[in-house]
């Protein structure tokens, strides 16, 4: 028996993070021609723009594709952030789960340390090749070559030249070659990613070079660098036992609970720890933290939301704004109707704070077009980052679809030119995978979706009203108009008196009159129907489900 037993643990081994996602390269995105490419050029623009605004910079990228063979080839991004020094390249650019951002309570677009580790190892995986940089960084620019040792999950770096950079140029250039691979101008594709990236980052400079030598440039319509996110503590609402636990075993420093929930937490003063010693009395705040229970901890739990507190703090979560939203809209779908709305922040499993907030765009150019149809489109975004793969198991697509459209005038989405921009921010997106392209559902985050795209559709209920409410008067005014002419002379004729073009005129100016009054009591009646402080019927149900 002992014999049969060390034959099975024989092969009992330890794989490296790096040797797990190799086998499992679907996990990261590289899971199909198109979406590999996409997934390179996501992570590439994503660390770009993270670098600058980190650094104050007004982002300017340039992505050049160029392709060397069948489904191969060779990628590059240029930027204008700080670039990074040379003892940091290897684990930026070779080495899973290293960066700076995971332990952060702030919000950046990447938030694993595996993007551009990964696309390194895509490309020796595909190609056999490495991964070459620049990085102009402060008075040096360091040039050479990077791949992935799998099996420790360690970077292979090889530095070929380091001068002195006296004009203190500054950026990072990647350059990698990938195979099996496609590009294309579909829905899923590169260009289309660029153009999403640049409707939710209006302050930065984005140019693709296609295959083809096509230049693609989306100028930045925003003059001012987003403000950066401040790292914050989790709030206390939304924490789970075991994440109360770990915490607490790990702070020596503090040697009382109280002291500690107090420092390690938002919105947690001493007024609020005694509130919540008196909902447990039988839990001691004095005692050390590395002595705290799971029974102790499972009552402190169930006691949190019974206790009033404030909102989150917003300084860890930066949405992308009304105003830029507004003006990425106008200039790239030009549509005939914006609304936008921006949710307050909530808490959802884990303390961490988000926000939501969404536009609708209605008619110009909006809409997804299906030939010489137009649908609607769903535009999701996390963090600024577009989401293009994995609509399906995303909770903002089934947030949109589980609205009721025909309360706000939408007969069938489906056919409407309605595109629906949504963005979810958060300190931590609960991404349903590594590769980043669908959102969890959270039911925090779901409901808080579904309300922001209600209280935008409310709006454009409102437009379209309007909208439906004239073109109504102008088919009644031209009914009758079709007969003025015709009675004015059968008039004159009857009364063998007066001339039917001066009957004619004074007729029309009677009806002109008349629907003029029409459009300016429907002005006036317009909010008639609302109910206690100006909330109708949709408003009162709506936050029924709210």
């Amino acid at each position: 028996m002992a014999t049969d037993t060390d034959k099975i643990f024989s092969e009992f081994k330890e794989h490296s993070v790096a040797e797990f996602f190799k086998k499992n390269r679907q996990m990261l995105g590289f899971s199909g021609k198109t979406r590999s490419l996409t997934t390179i050029v996501h992570e590439y623009i994503t660390n770009s723009l993270d670098a600058a605004e980190e650094a104050g910079i007004l982002p300017e990228i340039t992505v050049k594709i160029d392709e060397i063979d069948k489904e191969k080839y060779r990628v590059s991004c240029q930027d204008n952030g700080p670039g990074i020094p040379k003892k940091h390249i290897g684990k930026a650019l070779g080495q899973m789960l290293a960066g700076t951002k995971f332990h952060r309570f702030a919000q950046q677009r990447g938030q694993q340390g595996i993007g551009a580790s990964g696309c390194t190892m895509y490309a020796q995986i595909t190609t056999g090749k490495p991964v070459k940089f620049v990085s102009e960084w402060d008075s040096k620019r360091i040039k050479g070559e990077i791949s992935v040792d799998v099996k420790t999950n360690s970077p292979l770096l090889n530095v070929a030249t380091e001068e002195e950079n006296p004009e203190k140029k500054h950026g990072l250039y990647v350059e990698g070659e990938f195979a099996e691979c496609k590009y294309d101008r579909s829905s899923f594709g590169v260009y289309e990613y660029v153009k999403r990236t640049a409707l939710a980052n209006p302050h930065a400079t984005i140019t693709l070079i296609e295959p083809t030598g096509e230049r693609v440039s989306y100028p930045r319509s925003h003059e001012q660098v987003p403000k950066k996110p401040m790292s914050v503590e989790p709030h206390p609402l939304g924490i789970t036992i075991n994440d109360l636990i770990e915490m607490a075993h790990h702070e020596p420093e503090f040697t009382q609970l109280s002291s500690f929930m107090q420092n390690r937490f938002a919105r947690v003063s001493a007024a609020k720890v005694q509130e919540l010693a008196a909902l447990v009395p039988d839990v001691d705040f004095r005692r050390k933290p590395k002595d705290l229970a799971w029974a102790d901890a499972e009552k402190i739990i169930k006691a949190l939301p019974l206790v009033k507190w404030m909102a989150p703090a917003t300084d860890c979560v930066r949405p992308i704004g009304r105003e830029q939203i507004e003006k990425s809209l106008r200039n790239i779908l030009a549509p005939t109707f914006i609304a936008v709305t921006e949710r307050p922040p909530k808490i959802y499993r884990g303390g961490i704070a988000f926000m939501a907030e969404a536009a609708l765009a209605y008619g110009g150019q909006a809409g997804k077009k299906i030939g010489d149809t137009t649908g609607g489109d769903i535009i999701r975004y996390a963090n600024g980052a577009p989401l293009l793969f994995d609509t399906a198991g995303c909770a903002i697509t089934e947030a949109i679809k589980d609205i009721d459209w025909k309360r706000y005038h939408i007969r069938n989405f489906e056919e409407e030119p309605i595109s629906v921009l949504v963005n979810v921010a958060s300190v931590y997106v609960p991404y349903t995978s590594a590769g980043k392209q669908a959102i969890s559902q959270e039911e925090e985050v779901y409901q808080e979706i579904k309300n922001a795209v209600m209280d935008a559709a409310r709006e454009l209920q409102r437009h379209l009203s309007g909208l439906h409410r004239e073109k109504d008067r102008a088919n009644r005014r031209a009914a009758v108009m079709r007969y003025v002419k015709q009675l004015s002379k059968d008039m004159t004729e009857l009364a063998d008196k007066g001339k039917a073009d001066v009957l004619h005129k004074k007729l029309v100016h009677l009806i002109e009159t008349k629907y003029m009054g029409q459009i300016e009591d429907g002005e006036d009646d317009e909010g008639k129907g609302e109910g206690k402080n100006g909330k109708n019927g949709d408003d009162v149900e709506d936050e029924k489900e709210e």
